[in-house]
This record gives structure tokens, C-alpha cells and sequence, in this order.
């Protein structure tokens, strides 16, 4: 029973000595924590008494030996320069670990501001890949570097791996391999946004093509100004050139890629590729050469006539402007819409408008009804579509349209 209560005691005083400690660090919003168990702290206060007793072991032998060097014939002097040369050499190693540290914790501390910088930049890429107005989720401007992005799909060259990704620091230890392998993590994260972008690019660009309009003449009338687009919001006014960090050019690339898809996403919304008739509808009549309907030979038909009943509501098939609504010869009764970008479209033989000129009308907003005013023999829609003037066959853009909405 007394072996059991001293053992109790015993255990009582070792916890309450050496209780379990936890030494916290916080950097930016992320906390770490690094346990000391009581053992550990028990071997770290064994090792410290062991060392102060030597050294006041050896002080106190040297000073009560002192007097008796004489006698000793130099003995005493060797002893005491050992003691004094080993004094010294625990003193160098000591200020050795704190230095090294000093430096690990330095590392570590500019590794964590690093990853958190990286992530931040992460984060705003991110959002603009997932972001709804991708066209604004990043303003990206300057004039450092430029990418081109006047061509087809065919002629890009296959995709190649990217290399395996170097933190360009070769350190090892404790405190940098954790943030190099976040770094590599980081890496493939980007090279998914990468495929991302290019993804959304080629399928955006994929759809102007369906229309029969030329992609980079889109990105010219969008007020692109040109096939070079500025890009420097990874450089930081710097050119490519002088970039030597691999973080920072892949995020240059990617930014490009990004800004690519951005542009190609906002002129496919000047596209006029909604369906123009509210519910069913049938084609009547093609664009291009016909038969005048009226028996006046062969003529080149600039539309395209869809068919429902009288009254069948006709609506935006993009954002615009009407610029055009009244009586206008042949077409009857005519609603124009400017959707900006160089686009326009024509709705002719309305029965009825419901927007006057000025207005601005949103994608799928009623502009009037169907009906056989003007040159026309049946209830129809005579739609028409404009690009920079020249007329396009709307059932391109129709097809390209399912595409979209």
C-alpha cells in the first residue's frame, strides 16, 4: 500500500514538474503548434543540471586546486587550460545551434509569407475562372508583354508537359520540406487552371467559328485593339524577360491564358445567338439565292424566314439597343436592334412593336409580334443578321447559339 502511494506521489510531482506544454506560432491566419511531452522536458532539465553541474564542478576544482599547482609541477595548468578549451568549445557549439536556429526559423518564416503570397494569387485566379462576369473578374492592363491570339484552333501546336516543377531552393530540414511540396502542389494547381482557361478559350473561339464570322474580327470590333493583348498583372511592370522566379512566370502564363478566354468570352456575348421566336417555330426559307416568292425570278434572300402564327411573340436574341422601329418598304413593319461589337439584327412583317427607338432591351425582352406586313405572303419573321455591314446566315448563329444558352 506505502509502494502504491509513493508511486502516486511520485507520478502526482513528475506532472505537476513537467506538465505537457504546447508552444504556438502564428503567422498571417494559419496557427501551428509544436508539443513538448513531459519526458522530453524531463531529459531537457536532466541534460541542462548535468551541464551546470560540470561547469561549477570544474570552477570549483580550479579554484580550490589553485594553490597547490606549484607543488603539482604544471599538472594543474594543463587541466585547467583543458577545462577552460572545453568551457570554450560548448560555448562556440551552443552559439553554432542558436545561430542555425535562427536561420531555420527565418527560413521557415519567409517560406510561410511566401506560400500565403502565392496563395493570395491563387485565390484571384481562382475567382476569375469561377467567377459569373468573367470578363471583369480581372483587370489586367500594361504594356511590358504582349500574346497573340489571332489563330485558329488547327494551328496551335499539341500541348506539352510542363516540367517538373523546382522551388529553386535546395535546402533540406524540417521547416522547407513542407513548403516545397505546398509549392509543387501550388504548381499543378496552376497548370489546371491553365488547362482551364485554354478550355474556355477554344470552346468560346469554337463557337464564333460556327457562326461563319472570322474570331479575330470579332476581337478587333470588340475594341480589343488589334491581335496583341497586354498583359502585366503577374509582371508587375516587368518585362517577361526579367523574371527569373518560376512561380511568377507561370503565373504570367496562365494569366495570358486567362485573359485569352476572358476576351473571347465577352465578344460571344455581342453575338446575336438567342432564338429570335418566343415557343415552336419552323424555317421557311434559307439565306442566300431563291426563288422570289412572288415570281420575280431569282433573288438573294438576306435572311432567314421563321414561321409560327399571328401574334407569335418575337423577342431580343442578344443585349442591344433598338435603333430602328416603324414601317420600312418591303419589311413592313420593322424593329432593328444594335447589340454593339458590330452586330446588328433585323425583324421584318411584325404585326405589332413593343419597343421604340432608343431603348434598351436585355436578352429574351419582347420587341413585338409576328405577322405578314409588308412584302410578305404569310405570317413569318424575316430575320435578318449583320456584321460590320455584311449579312450572315442566321441559322448559323442559331446552331451556334445551342452552344450557349
Amino acid at each position: 500500500m506505502a509502494v502504491k502511494q509513493l508511486k502516486a506521489k511520485t507520478k502526482a510531482f513528475f506532472e505537476k514538474a513537467f506538465p505537457e506544454r504546447q508552444i504556438y506560432h502564428r503567422s498571417g491566419g494559419s496557427v501551428r503548434y509544436v508539443s513538448i511531452s513531459p519526458w522530453r522536458q524531463a531529459m531537457i532539465a536532466g541534460a541542462a543540471t548535468l551541464v551546470v553541474g560540470w561547469c561549477l564542478f570544474a570552477t570549483v576544482a580550479v579554484l580550490l586546486r589553485g594553490p597547490g599547482m606549484d607543488s603539482g609541477g604544471g599538472s594543474l595548468d594543463k587541466q585547467s587550460a583543458r577545462l577552460e578549451r572545453e568551457l570554450r568549445q560548448a560555448r562556440a557549439a551552443e552559439q553554432t545551434a542558436l545561430h542555425l536556429l535562427e536561420t531555420r526559423t527565418q527560413d521557415f518564416n519567409s517560406a510561410i509569407v511566401e506560400a500565403k503570397s502565392r496563395h493570395e494569387t491563387l485565390k484571384k485566379l481562382l475567382s476569375s475562372l469561377q467567377g459569373g462576369d468573367t470578363a471583369s473578374a480581372i483587370v489586367l492592363n500594361g504594356s511590358n508583354a504582349t500574346m497573340l491570339i489571332d489563330s485558329t484552333i488547327e494551328e496551335g501546336d499539341p500541348r506539352q508537359s510542363r516540367p517538373e516543377w523546382s522551388s529553386g531552393d535546395d535546402r533540406d530540414g524540417v521547416f522547407r520540406a513542407p513548403t516545397d511540396k505546398l509549392i509543387g502542389e501550388q504548381a499543378l494547381l496552376l497548370d489546371s487552371f491553365e488547362e482551364e482557361a485554354v478550355l474556355r478559350s477554344e470552346t468560346a473561339r469554337g463557337v464564333i467559328r460556327l457562326t461563319g464570322v472570322p474570331a479575330s474580327r470579332v476581337l478587333e470590333q470588340s475594341g480589343v485593339g488589334g491581335p496583341l493583348v497586354p498583359v502585366s498583372f503577374a509582371a508587375n511592370g516587368k518585362p517577361l524577360e526579367s523574371i527569373t522566379d518560376p512561380f511568377e512566370r507561370r503565373i504570367y502564363e496562365v494569366e495570358a491564358r486567362l485573359y485569352e478566354a476572358q476576351l473571347y468570352e465577352k465578344a460571344l456575348r455581342s453575338l446575336p445567338l438567342g432564338i429570335p421566336v418566343q415557343g415552336s417555330y419552323r424555317e421557311t426559307s434559307g439565306f442566300g439565292y431563291r426563288t422570289d416568292p412572288f415570281g420575280r425570278g431569282t433573288a438573294f434572300h438576306e435572311g432567314t424566314d421563321l414561321a409560327a402564327f399571328t401574334g407569335a411573340p418575337l423577342i431580343a436574341s442578344a443585349p442591344g439597343k433598338i435603333i430602328y422601329a416603324g414601317v420600312k418598304g418591303g419589311y413592313g413593319r420593322t424593329v432593328e436592334i444594335d447589340h454593339g461589337g458590330g452586330f446588328r439584327t433585323l425583324y421584318g412583317h411584325m404585326n405589332s412593336i413593343s419597343a421604340k427607338v432608343g431603348d434598351t432591351v436585355a436578352l429574351g425582352q419582347k420587341v413585338g409580334t409576328m405577322g405578314s406586313t409588308g412584302r410578305s405572303t404569310g405570317p413569318h419573321l424575316h430575320y435578318e443578321i449583320y456584321f460590320r455591314g455584311k449579312s450572315y446566315d442566321p441559322i448559323k448563329f442559331l446552331r451556334a447559339g445551342k452552344h450557349v444558352h
